[in-house]
Order: C-alpha cells, then structure tokens, then sequence
C-alpha cells in the first residue's frame, strides 16, 4: 500500500515540477525601475519634410544634454541631433555613410563614427565638421591603416583607442589599438570560437581598469582582456550584447539577447537591458528592451536606438504611477 501511495505521489511531483516552469519568469536580477518614452524625436515631430527615421543604429549626448542619433533611413540625413525634449536641432552626413553602425563620443567630444560596410571611421566635431577619416570608403583591407568592418571604438584614459573590426561583409574579427597620435601599436583575433578568436566584433567598451569587454556575437559571449589583449576571461550565460556601456562608477549596462538565433528570427527586437555585476558577470537588474546599442547621460538616462525606427528614452524612475481613475485593484 504504501508503495502505492508512493507511486501515485511520484507523477504528482513530475507534473507540479513542469508546471512550475512554465509560464512568465521575473526579470533577472529584479526589475530596473524605469520608464520609457519610445516616441522621443517623433512626436511632437520636428524634423524637416521629407526626413524620415529609418533603423536607429545608435545613440549618444554631450555635455550640452543634447541627443545625437545615427540612424539607416534613404530620407534626409543619417546623424541627427535633437535637444534634452526631442526636438531637431540640426544634422549631417547625407551622401558619407555606406551603412551606419555606431557612434561614440571621446573625452574632448569629438563624434566617431563607424560604419562597417563602408569600412570607415569618420570623426566629427559637434557641428557636423568631418575632422578625420580612417580607413578609405567602400575599400576594405586588413593592414595598419585600413579596415574591414569598424563596428565600434573604446577609448583610454591616456588616449588610446581600440577599434572593432569585426561586423559587416568585410569584417576582419580583430581588434585594433592604437595610441592617442594615431599610431599602430597592435592588432588581435582571428576567426574561430577559443580565446581571443571572434565571429563577429559588435561592440566593446572599457572598465577603469581598463580591461576591454568584447561581445563575441555569434559566438554568444562577451569576452574580457587586458589592455595589451591578453585574455582574462569570458562571459557565456549572458548571450550576446548588442550594445554595452560603462559609466565613470564602473556600472556596466549591456543591451542583451539570448542568442544569434532569436536576434536574427526577431530582426533585432529581441532583447533586455541588464545591469551587470564586472567582477562576477552576475545580472543586477533588468528590464525587456528591443535596440540595437545602449548610452547613458550625465542623469543616468538610459537611451537605446532600435531597429524599429525608434529612439528609447529610458528614465529612471523610483516610484511605480498611479493607477488611473477605474483601474481594477
């Protein structure tokens, strides 16, 4: 009888086992308090007729508050520049850009702007002045001063840079570094999924330590080195990142997806904003996000630029709303 009993009990356990692991999961970390504004730049619309925001690759501000976004769209210009209130201030670019990936300001504000197709990275002042470029448009190469697919760019204390050069059609899988004159110091990565090899260079960005975390996208990791590109360590319970950034405290905020796979059947709109632990890759918080790349402000702002043609404005946000007069309990 009393095998019985238990032979009955046994399937009971099974199916409130399945049970318990279907359904919502909370988010990992638990939930990051913000609030989104997902019609930033569109409404009220400012923007001049005939423009139109195609796939928002990437977003960054200036120390002005305001809000630079380089986007994919055929009308107008590819960087846009809008006030702290999402109006249009001004813009450039029409005609330069092959096929926009990133942006990121330096510490003396000069806009870098890669773009992977074209093989190129372009620097600009804030006005829109093109101060530099690196690489030659639509010439893909693989030497000190050419590149295949720039996908992104970290920057040192001291000045020195590192480009990834790792996205598109030409991409090299490698990481370039350079000191602040511009001169070649070295180059890692080769294709392949071991240590220090890559299968598509998406983005990177630098601790305090100057420790450089590198999403390794097709290979579903983050991958962390040293300043000289050795390799300390690798992230693979995350996915990839599509996005990652590093405020001045050493907070790591990534734009996160589960794996290639999904970001390639969701065209992108997979993913989560997390809040990441750098000393143990544990997840703080998060909260679900599509987009493409991730930016903070100076007040802790959140802005994600996504594939849909919007702009995120994350902001934080302590307190849950009110519920609205006739709102069930």
């Amino acid at each position: 009888m009393r095998f019985a009993r238990l032979y009955l009990f046994v399937p009971f356990l099974l199916a409130a086992s399945l049970t318990a692991q279907q359904g919502w999961f909370p988010p990992e970390g638990g939930l990051l308090k913000y609030r989104v504004n997902q019609l930033f730049g569109k409404k009220p619309w400012t923007l001049p007729a005939g423009f139109e925001l195609g796939e928002v690759v990437s977003v960054a501000t200036d120390s002005r508050g305001e809000v630079y976004v380089f986007h994919r769209g055929v009308n107008g210009d590819p960087l846009l520049v809008f006030d702290a209130q999402g109006k249009y201030l001004r813009s450039w670019g029409k005609g330069l850009i092959t096929h926009a990936h990133n942006i990121r300001f330096d510490p003396q504000e000069t806009l870098w702007i890669t773009d992977d197709a074209g093989s190129q990275i372009l620097k600009f002042s804030r006005d829109g002045k093109l101060l530099q470029t690196l690489g030659v448009k639509d010439k893909p190469g693989k030497d000190e001063r050419s590149f295949g697919g720039p996908a992104d760019v970290a920057f040192a204390k001291n000045g020195d840079y590192y480009i990834a050069d790792g996205n598109g059609p030409h991409r090299n899988e490698r990481i370039v570094k350079y000191d602040k004159n511009g001169k070649f110091l070295k180059a890692w990565g080769k294709p392949g999924s071991g240590p220090g090899e890559f299968d598509v260079v998406h983005t990177l960005v630098l601790d305090s330590k100057e420790n450089l975390y590198v999403s390794d996208h097709h290979n579903n990791r983050i991958q962390i080195f040293d300043s000289n590109g050795n390799f300390i360590k690798q992230w693979t319970h995350l996915g990839p990142a599509q996005g990652l950034y590093i405020t001045p405290k050493d907070e790591l905020f990534a734009l996160m997806i589960r794996s290639q796979e999904e970001n390639s059947l969701s065209v992108g709109l997979a993913g989560k904003i997390m809040k990441i632990d750098l000393a143990t890759g544990n997840i703080v918080g998060s909260i679900e996000s599509p987009g493409h790349s991730i930016h903070l402000d100076k007040d802790g702002v959140i802005w994600v630029g996504s594939l849909s043609g919007n702009i995120l404005r994350w902001a934080p946000a302590e307190s849950t709303p009110a519920r609205g007069r006739g709102a069930k309990k």
